[in-house]
């Protein structure tokens, strides 16, 4: 059970949603939520024409709205708003990116009635998940086409997921005993404005991004005793001259997973080389630095999380309805482009390592580390996928931060593209984690040609997970169902499980 606290929700709590955890409101929130809605009735009470409450929206915020007409507006900008296309966003992106707009309406900053935001609150308590068109937000006015979407099942328009069973919304409303809303002023662009959408997708990227952080930091040690490599390069006075964290952090535990190797210690003595590829030896300088960029990201996600985004933004204490622009989603989009370089980076010196192991004159391993080669290929072609799939997510990393187009009649002229930007990461972590898995079994390959030397106690249990599913190669065989194997480990996060020691993270 996660209770939201408005404005104080940690990275933790919100994974733990994603994750699939029940979610309710503090009721503490309460008075905040009741004050908020009396302020936007003493405001029109007032007369004058407010933004949003008693106007139109967009390039039409000049057109005044009569007070008969008013709910009508919200439901009329709810339905042409959800204008949305593409395949359903994931259950649990949608879960989170509800839960992120409770937590924002909560703060007693956006106007709307206590039923509302319970409504909403309900659909998370009883497994209701609108069905979102992933595609169709530029980032700003907010995410408006996906929570439109959102807003339109909370008035029973459009479709329902329950349970995998996807139903007409006012079905799905009326077999869990709940009835659509009614909104009021002020109330349907609340809901609909705002960067809880894209906010959602980034953090569902970043905490696959640490997962596949701490895997790659296993497979990339277990890399390097398959190479015979050595730990020289991650002693602690090397790092503790440049200074920085991630780096400092990422070699010691690079350090403690290799810590107890028999294999390292078989050449400690009279080993000729003297270096190692930079794929082995500059681990703390890469994934050092991955390191340092995601707890940036993470760090704006988490201000973005807490915070308010619609607009006009309510002020009780003064009744003042203020239009700024704080749907503008700018934060999370480079969030977001950080991530993406971020997880792009994590890939591409996994694969030069499964390079390396499988050229003899690198690993001074059989080549494809296979050991007959020439009648077996081994791993020649896995490797050929990470470094296509590693080109994908080169492709795929470069900025939307950078990219804007003008809309709403020129009103709405300069955009974050952070929607799109953040919904890549999914694409993108899969296929890094995919790459990381390609590694888990070349690494596990090659250090087998060790034994009965064998690696440390944290490396040993590693292998131990994968030979559990995925024999070793002997002979070529079918290889994709061992590749999907180890993809399943890596996903799952069980190497950072089994190791025994705890990995360098992004969101505790």
């Amino acid at each position: 059970m996660s209770i939201l606290v408005p404005g104080n929700v940690s990275l933790a709590q919100w994974r733990a949603i994603w994750n699939g955890a029940d979610v309710r409101l503090d009721p503490a929130s309460a008075p905040a939520i009741a004050e908020s809605a009396a302020a936007v009735a003493r405001i029109l009470a007032k007369g004058a024409p407010v933004y949003g409450i008693n106007t139109g929206f967009g390039k039409l915020a000049s057109v005044r709205i009569e007070d008969a007409d008013l709910a009508k507006l919200q439901r009329n900008i709810v339905l042409s708003h959800a204008a949305g296309t593409g395949a359903p966003s994931p259950v649990a992106v949608v879960r989170l990116m509800m839960a992120l707009k409770l937590a924002s309406l909560a703060q007693g900053a956006s106007g709307v009635q206590p039923g509302t935001v319970a409504l909403l609150e309900a659909l998370l308590e009883r497994g209701l998940t609108p069905v979102i068109p992933s595609q169709g937000s530029v980032g700003a006015s907010g995410d408006l086409a996906p929570l439109s979407h959102m807003t339109a099942a909370m008035i029973g328009v459009g479709d329902i997921d329950v349970s995998g069973e996807r139903l007409p919304a006012m079905v799905a409303l009326e077999r869990a005993g709940l009835a659509p809303v009614v909104l009021g002023p002020k109330e349907g662009l609340a809901l609909l404005n705002g960067t809880q959408f894209s906010t959602a997708n980034a953090l569902a990227g970043l905490f696959g991004a640490e997962r596949l952080f701490r895997a790659a930091l296993v497979t990339g040690a277990l890399s390097t005793e398959a190479a015979k490599g050595t730990d020289t390069p991650f002693d602690p006075r090397i790092h503790a001259l440049r200074r920085h964290a991630g780096q400092i952090e990422t070699a010691a535990a690079l350090r403690d997973l290799m810590a107890g190797s028999t294999i390292r210690a078989s050449h400690r003595e009279d080993d000729p080389r003297v270096q190692d590829p930079y794929c082995l030896r500059c681990q703390p300088q890469v994934m050092g630095a991955v390191l340092t960029v995601l707890r940036q990201a993470a760090a704006t996600l988490e201000d973005e999380a807490n915070g308010v985004t619609d607009n006009p933004l309510i002020f009780a204490e003064t009744d003042e309805a203020l239009s700024g622009g704080n749907f503008h989603a700018e934060p999370v989009a480079f969030a977001a482009d950080m991530i993406a370089i971020a997880v792009c980076e994590i890939g591409s010196i996994a694969e030069r390592r499964v390079a390396m192991l499988v050229d003899p004159a690198l690993s001074a391993l059989p080549a494809f580390l296979t050991p007959h080669p020439g009648l077996n290929s081994g791993f020649m072609i896995p490797q050929v996928t990470a470094a296509a799939l590693v080109s994908e997510n080169k492709q795929m990393a470069y900025p939307a931060s950078v990219d804007s187009i003008p809309t709403s009649a020129n009103q709405e002229d300069h955009v974050s593209m952070a929607a799109h930007g953040a919904r890549r990461l999914a694409a993108m972590v899969a296929n890094a984690e995919a790459v990381v898995g390609i590694e888990l079994l070349a690494a596990v390959q090659g250090c087998e040609f060790h034994l009965p030397l064998v690696s440390s106690p944290a490396l040993e249990a590693a292998r131990k997970v994968l030979r559990d599913v995925v024999p070793p190669l002997d002979e070529d065989r079918h290889f994709h169902p061992d590749m999907e194997a180890a993809n399943a480990i890596v996903r799952a996060g069980t190497l950072a499980d089994v190791v025994g020691q705890a990995l360098p993270g992004v969101c505790e």
